[in-house]
């Protein structure tokens, strides 16, 4: 542990506690780094979604693997903190009734779908399901999903409740982002998503189905700092939907500018994918980070040098 602050404890990844601020604070300004402002290269980190419903054995929608990948990342903002200029969190944030929760959803019986749940156009069109909110919208969108070649609807767990424990960052990960900030004097950026409730919204960029009356908020100005930096380096939670579908926005965004996505780097060993009992998951990652890698996007570890 020599190589990293005091403050880090990496058996308390996964737990929750309340983080000493002073005294990460005074840690943070005895390291004598430079201010960020000074940086020749600018290095953005974007973490997805790093949150306790997704990163504690004990959240609603644990992916497993995410422990080892927060202290991976944990111990690589330590290591390359002097080189990081910026770092930007985002962070799901969901409503009780929202499309892809049990309670949108019933049985001709009235009953709610359970968790993992797969809702398709032949469900609706046999009545297996039907919308209790929004239902003309609720079909189209179903539609609209296998139209487009997304994910089918999954009905997930209640999972990353606005104000609620498992909405935060977890405490060592948030530790590890405050120290950086007083540390590189470099304000980060909490960009929160996932709270339309007539869509998913997986993907940082935008939702999975545009929802007119709803604006798009900061997607302009995201990409633009992005175009901004000289290399993003993203990890996060988790690879099989929020990471992936970030990617793929990416990669549409800018096809026709393979120098931005030249600049982006992926922490291999800072994501896992969900496990689902009926869907591979992990091998549907692997061949999209395959098709990425080959658009241009590099996959690194962790413990390589930074570009």
């Amino acid at each position: 542990m020599a190589d990293f602050p005091s403050c880090y404890d990496p058996d308390r990844i996964g737990t929750l506690f309340y983080p000493d601020v002073a005294a990460l604070a005074q840690e943070a300004a005895r390291a004598g780094l430079p201010p960020a402002s000074q940086d020749q290269q600018r290095i953005q980190l974007l973490i997805i979604d790093m949150q306790v419903d997704f990163c504690h054995p004990q959240g609603t929608l644990y992916v497993p693997g995410a422990l080892q990948d927060i202290r991976r990342l944990v111990e690589f903002i330590y290591r390359n903190a002097g080189r990081i200029s910026s770092i930007t969190c985002s962070l799901d944030s969901h409503l009780p009734h929202q499309i892809f929760h049990p309670a949108w959803w019933a049985d001709p019986e009235g009953h709610h779908p359970a968790p993992f749940t797969l809702i398709t156009q032949e469900d609706l069109r046999q009545g297996k399901w039907r919308p209790l909110l929004e239902p003309e919208w609720s079909t189209a969108y179903v539609r609209k999903l296998e139209e487009g070649a997304k994910k089918q609807l999954t009905i997930w767990p209640y999972h990353v409740p606005i104000g609620g424990i498992g909405n935060a960052l977890d405490p060592e990960l948030w530790s590890a982002v405050f120290w950086h900030s007083i540390a590189r004097k470099s304000q980060p950026t909490w960009w929160r998503k996932g709270s339309i409730p007539k869509t998913e919204h997986y993907s940082i960029v935008q939702p999975e189905i545009p929802v007119a009356e709803v604006p798009e908020g900061g997607r302009g100005s995201f990409l633009e700092d992005l175009e901004k930096d000289d290399v993003i380096i993203i990890a996060g939670e988790a690879a099989s939907h929020c990471v992936l579908e970030t990617l793929e926005d990416l990669v549409d965004e800018f096809a026709d500018k393979p120098e931005t996505l030249d600049k982006i780097f992926i922490l291999r060993d800072c994501t896992s994918p969900v496990q689902h009992p009926d869907i591979d998951f992990a091998a549907l990652t692997k061949t999209r980070f395959s098709a990425f890698e080959k658009q241009g996007i590099h996959f690194i570890l962790s413990t390589d040098p930074l570009p």
